[in-house]
């Protein structure tokens, strides 16, 4: 077998499994985040259950929402490739959600955006995922202005 082994408790891909088991600073502040956001509090899955959506659908109305676009833009900003976002697109469009319009300046392009019932589904995935949980809100208020100004300076 070939290739670098992990350390006990950690995982070759996720990175540590336990945060307080890594010695790195770093690594253990990341893990804690991702713990937070991803484990404790998947705020995902909740908006996915509201509106009835995969994320990556959740994330694509949101994307039009905020700014109709071309499917070459839409697949950028959502990273992923044209034939993929317009199968995500194709799907929105039959759920109601988006409509596609001809591009005013070139009729071979389609500009997508939202529908009202899209804005709605947008606006409830957003108020979720915007959310803080309890945890973070019970912090005192020195304590949050600490993390924030730690967060925005990463």
């Amino acid at each position: 077998m070939t290739g670098a082994r992990s350390a006990p408790g950690v995982d070759p891909v996720t990175g540590p499994r336990d945060p307080d088991v890594s010695e790195d600073p770093a690594a253990r502040a990341w893990g804690r985040m991702r713990a937070l956001v991803l484990d404790q509090h998947d705020r995902r899955r909740e908006a996915c259950e509201a509106v009835g959506l995969s994320f990556v659908r959740v994330k694509a109305l949101l994307e039009v929402a905020r700014a109709p676009g071309t499917l070459s833009e839409l697949a950028d900003r959502l990273s992923v490739d044209r034939p993929y976002a317009t199968v995500v697109v194709d799907d929105l469009q039959r759920r109601g959600l988006v409509g596609r319009e001809h591009h005013p300046e070139d009729r071979r392009c389609k500009i997508v955006s939202a529908t009202a019932e899209g804005e709605r589904a947008a606006a409830t995935a957003r108020a979720i995922l915007g959310d803080p949980p309890p945890a973070l809100r019970a912090l005192p208020p020195g304590d949050l202005a600490h993390l924030d100004r730690i967060l925005a300076a990463l």
